[in-house]
């Protein structure tokens, strides 16, 4: 075989390859919303600049804004279990950030910046009142720079097992570009996304980092996480990329300890990264209070959505 067939023959092998992992993404993203298990029947939308933001609302009063952790896979489903009960007391928002669940997943680099955009023109348009907040994980210090930013438009702020001040402190590497190519590369990068958030994998992450108790651990939640991070095909990936590359990131040390709204922390007790964390906030911040909730890891309002709501009604 010549030089000239070889190359056609490689050529042909990757072309082969190529066409098999995308008929294979388009597949797993087709199977894993087929259900639409996360989808609400009275579903509204704020059409934001970046793009269509998807939300809820119900209840009467005072506002309650819910904003989930930062992945590629959550959604306003995180709070599924307490809205009703916030409802009856509250006028409740819960939103999908862009990137995440039903709102759009363009092509960008996510940033803290635009987050922080996002919640204030939220809050400003469409709530259009000071709003109380609750803000999970990762979206802790997003919800904290838009509140230093803009602290007329909260009330309390409370954070579910925030993100540690270090974490986000994290700044994009040398390797953050090149990560971020890959990724975003059409097939090769759609495969290996399709891989990092496949069933079997946010199954391992929930039972190892999220939920105390493996055994009550609902397959509901897994596949509706595994819904989120298929929904919009390949255009889900956008934000993996940008929160693995550390592109989400900002400091927010002095944030923490020059804002004047009331702050609380709710953390599982089983979170073992929760205790330092809370130390750190603390530290800049002796006015912020905590709450620390039993048999919960990093997601109390799934786990213990009684004691939660009995917590977050004692601090608003």
């Amino acid at each position: 075989m010549n030089k000239w067939k070889k190359a056609a023959f490689a050529a042909g092998i990757g072309a082969a390859a190529i066409t098999t992992a995308h008929l294979i993404n388009k597949l797993i993203f087709a199977s894993a919303t087929a259900n639409m298990t996360t989808k609400i029947d009275d579903q509204k939308i704020f059409n934001w600049k970046f793009g269509s933001i998807a939300y809820s609302v119900c209840g009467e009063g005072s506002p309650i804004l819910l904003i989930h952790d930062l992945n590629s896979y959550s959604s306003s489903y995180e709070w599924h279990k307490v809205i009703r009960s916030f409802s009856r007391t509250h006028t409740v928002y819960a939103i999908d950030l862009l990137g995440c669940g039903h709102s759009d997943k363009p092509n960008i680099t996510y940033t803290t910046y635009m987050y922080t955009q996002l919640i204030h023109d939220f809050v400003v348009n469409v709530i259009n009142r000071r709003t109380n907040v609750i803000a999970s994980g990762d979206a802790a210090p997003l919800t904290i720079m838009s509140a230093c930013n803009n602290p007329d438009i909260f009330n309390n702020i409370i954070l579910v097992n925030p993100q540690s001040i270090r974490s986000a402190m994290a700044n994009p590497d040398k390797k953050s570009n090149m990560r971020r190519i890959l990724l975003n590369s059409p097939v090769i990068g759609t495969l290996l996304y399709n891989i990092c958030v496949s069933r079997k994998n946010l199954k391992k992450i929930f039972s190892k980092s999220l939920y105390y108790n493996e055994g009550s651990l609902p397959s509901v939640l897994i596949d509706a996480c595994h819904e989120n991070a298929h929904l919009y095909g390949s255009s889900a990936k956008y934000l993996y990329t940008s929160t693995v590359c550390h592109y989400t990131t900002a400091s927010i040390a002095r944030a923490v300890s020059e804002l004047n709204n009331c702050i609380y922390i709710i953390s599982g007790a089983q979170d073992k990264d929760s205790r330092a964390a809370i130390e750190e906030y603390t530290s800049l911040n002796p006015a912020i209070e905590t709450a620390e909730i039993k048999n919960a890891n990093r997601l109390p309002q799934l786990e213990q959505p009684k004691n939660f709501i009995k917590t977050v009604n004692i601090f608003i």
